[in-house]
């Protein structure tokens, strides 16, 4: 548990901000994903199972309360709003309606990892559905490493969450567009390269794949036992 990297997503609808969160964050051995609205969060939910939801309170467009109202029973992601001086009240509507702990802006990033940390360690997590062990291979998303042959081979970000997509939909077919969608890719080379690096880290021939093959006219499927 002690080498569990969190995937934890940041939603604000300004850059500088969502960049310095991830940095830091990053720096701090935490995954992070950026969302630039409540709208492109909800996408990302949708195919992404995060630790942690960092979310702002006010942003263009749909609010980080409303975000919480229409999403926050469908899902059990922990989350820590974001809230700007004077915002008091959305803070207790937001710990009313199911938000785990506000930080205000400005904030110290130290103390954002700290409140996260927290959340993290009170918040019961199912790490044996992130191991996964086929043949001499171990895939593990907790510690984003793949095991072969008793070589580590460290995985990004965007491995990862391609990883865990197909790994809970075993035998089911992603096209360039589904995956994509998955890692805000929008270069076909861009993807094919990923799928490629992800071969050389799990095949045994990288060349003659026979766990991440590719159905001609249609995408990547992962089959494992």
């Amino acid at each position: 548990m002690n080498d569990f990297v969190a995937h934890i997503l940041v939603v604000d609808d300004d850059e500088g901000i969502r960049s310095l969160i991830k940095q830091y964050l990053n720096e701090n051995n935490f995954l992070v994903t950026t969302s630039d609205s409540a709208e492109n969060a909800e996408e990302k939910i949708s195919i992404i199972k995060f630790d942690l939801i960092i979310l702002d309170i006010m942003m263009t467009g749909k609010s980080g309360l409303d975000f919480i109202k229409q999403n926050k029973s469908k899902i059990d992601t922990p989350i820590i709003l974001l809230t700007a001086k004077g915002e008091a009240e959305n803070r207790v509507e937001g710990l009313e309606i199911g938000a785990d702990d506000y930080l205000p802006k400005p904030f110290e990033p130290k103390e954002l990892t700290l409140r996260i940390k927290n959340i993290l360690n009170k918040t019961k997590r199912n790490d044996e559905k992130r191991i996964i062990t086929f043949d001499n291979i171990k895939i593990d998303l907790n510690k984003l490493l793949i095991i072969k042959n008793e070589t580590e081979y460290k995985i990004n970000s965007t491995e990862k969450i391609i990883l865990e997509k197909m790994i809970n939909n075993p035998g089911k077919t992603f096209s360039r567009e589904d995956i994509g969608k998955l890692t805000d890719l929008d270069k076909e080379r861009s993807i094919d390269v990923i799928i490629t690096r992800l071969r050389k880290k799990i095949e045994i021939d990288p060349k003659n794949p026979k766990y991440l093959q590719t159905l001609r006219g249609a995408g990547y499927v992962l089959w494992i036992e």
